[in-house]
């Protein structure tokens, strides 16, 4: 049943003071209707651009209509949280091909639950002032196109890497969602993109994933490649990957707007178990009991233990022919899992050692 409120400004005013108090940086309101962006999705898919991504296309049209997915849905609030954690020598790790690059947002802790948890308190604390009313939160855990519904809240608009650009802060930042059955009033959508002629992101991508501009195929992205897919990476992509074992960063690192961005408040987000700084051979040697004690709540653990090995094997196979790097891959050139095994044959033969 909708809650009702006799003054529906004030409300999304405070809503925002709300959500600021409790650690987001931005909060807007946006309506159920996406616009053009449920056909860009159907497009995106029918190219074939998800790869093993079948979740994309399992939903119907409930990933682009908020109110089919959560019924009685009337508004989307939307909330932004900066991650970047300081000054992690990001250039320096990826220059260092015996280095380990992971993700900026993966080096701390899940995401996930932080954000989700912030967004239960700003319901309960909207709860107090209305009372009852229907509402569900989502932190990148449903058929939800969150990128289009922070850009029709205003916090931002879709750069030419895909990814939610703000001008005030760059792009390295989460975003959640609340449904709510509230008629709240809404916020003007970001129409207007501020990317102009600027072609970085598009030029610095190292497997070429963009098919165009604001048109990625996962398929050929690193971060897809390192996290979703769950076989052998494609022979052709290996060398390009470098030393990134868990996502990337690259379409980020060089966006100009990201000069803006500012490190994070939220402790969780700091790097844990020094993997901000950490040799390929050094992690390649951890036992599957280490690997789960040091990833316990980490979005690392979404790859899982063979991947992980698999993707450390690639990053061995195109650093240096050093003792430290050859010595990690003969120690597992018998490992017990096939997608393991072949990975480090392939980067013993880049090393000679085939």
């Amino acid at each position: 049943m909708s809650a009702t409120f006799p003054d529906l400004d004030t409300l999304a005013r405070s809503i925002k003071d709300w959500g600021r108090e409790l650690g987001f940086q931005q909060v807007g309101i946006a309506d159920v209707d996406l616009g053009t962006h449920e056909q860009y999705l159907q497009d995106w898919l029918a190219a074939g651009y998800q790869g093993e991504m079948d979740y994309m296309a399992a939903h119907g049209h409930k990933r682009s209509r908020p109110a089919e997915l959560v019924e009685g849905t009337r508004r989307v609030i939307s909330v932004r949280m900066d991650y970047l954690p300081g000054d992690t020598g990001m250039a320096e790790r990826l220059a260092d091909p015996e280095q380990a690059y992971v993700s900026r947002y993966a080096l701390g802790r899940d995401y996930h639950k932080l954000v989700r948890k912030r967004l239960q308190q700003l319901a309960e604390r909207i709860q107090g002032v209305v009372g009852p009313f229907g509402y569900r939160a989502f932190v990148d855990s449903a058929p939800v196109l969150e990128k289009a519904v922070a850009q029709q809240a205003g916090l931002g608009w879709i750069g030419k890497n895909t990814l939610l650009l703000n001008r005030q802060a760059g792009s390295w930042f989460f975003l959640g969602e609340l449904f709510v059955d509230l008629p709240l009033p809404m916020d003007e959508p970001h129409n207007r993109e501020h990317c102009g002629s600027c072609r970085a992101c598009l030029d610095i991508c190292p497997t070429g994933a963009f098919a165009g501009e604001r048109l990625l195929d996962a398929r050929r992205c690193i971060s897809y490649l390192t996290i979703e897919l769950k076989g052998a990476i494609p022979l052709e992509l290996r060398p390009l990957i470098g030393n990134r074992v868990f996502g990337c960063d690259d379409c980020q690192l060089v966006c100009p707007w990201n000069r803006f961005a500012r490190p994070t408040g939220e402790s969780d987000f700091l790097p844990r178990h020094d993997l901000d700084n950490s040799q390929l051979a050094a992690l390649f040697r951890w036992s599957e009991e280490e690997f789960l004690q040091r990833t316990e709540g980490s979005p690392l653990r979404r790859a899982g233990y063979q991947r992980w090995l698999r993707n450390l094997a690639v990053g061995l196979g195109n650093a240096p022919s050093t003792i430290a790097v050859i010595e990690a891959l003969e120690l597992r050139r018998d490992d017990p899992s096939e997608l393991v095994r072949e990975h480090v044959a392939w980067a013993l033969a880049r090393h000679g050692r085939g």
